[in-house]
């Protein structure tokens, strides 16, 4: 196998460009002045009160954090249902019936409920979701826990319905 002992480099020795024209070009990215705004000099400051006036922006603009897609529900523990039902019945949002209070905790802006704290009062308490020591100390206390539907779940079944008309 033969070996090439002439490559570019010796064979433009004393060529001052070896071969890239002007002396300037083919330096690396120094020749460059640096990234972006860098390496405008004296002569580059005159530019910058035009272009600020023409909305040119310098530096770093960051990002925008694109929208959560999970879904979190609002909760509600069971004891703090308990311990304010005065206040929810002054609000109005809970009601009295014959042998229970009746709460829909949806007006509250709550999805679930759960189980932490004591309950003492018989409750019918209407949620999207409850938590399994929620209901269990719901029912324990003589009342009743209500699931309604979610929106989520009404909006696919009216959409399913248009589509099994087609």
């Amino acid at each position: 196998m033969v070996v090439r002992t002439k490559g570019k480099s010796n064979k433009m020795r004393a060529s001052r460009t070896h071969g890239w024209g002007s002396p300037k070009k083919h330096r690396g990215s120094g020749s460059r002045g640096g990234v972006g705004n860098a390496g405008r000099g004296k002569k580059g400051q005159q530019m910058m009160t035009l272009m600020h006036n023409i909305g040119f922006k310098l530096g770093k603009f960051g990002f925008v954090k694109p929208p959560s897609t999970v879904r979190v529900d609002k909760t509600i523990n069971i004891g703090l249902i308990d311990s304010s039902i005065q206040k929810f019945l002054d609000m109005k949002v809970a009601k009295k019936t014959k042998d229970a209070i009746e709460i829909n905790v949806s007006s509250l802006g709550c999805t679930k409920v759960l189980g932490s704290g004591n309950v003492a009062t018989k409750l019918v308490v209407v949620a999207k979701k409850f938590s399994s020591s929620a209901k269990a100390k719901i029912e324990a206390a003589g009342g009743e826990a209500k699931l309604i539907e979610s929106d989520v779940c009404e909006a696919d079944k009216t959409a399913d319905s248009s589509q099994a008309k087609k």
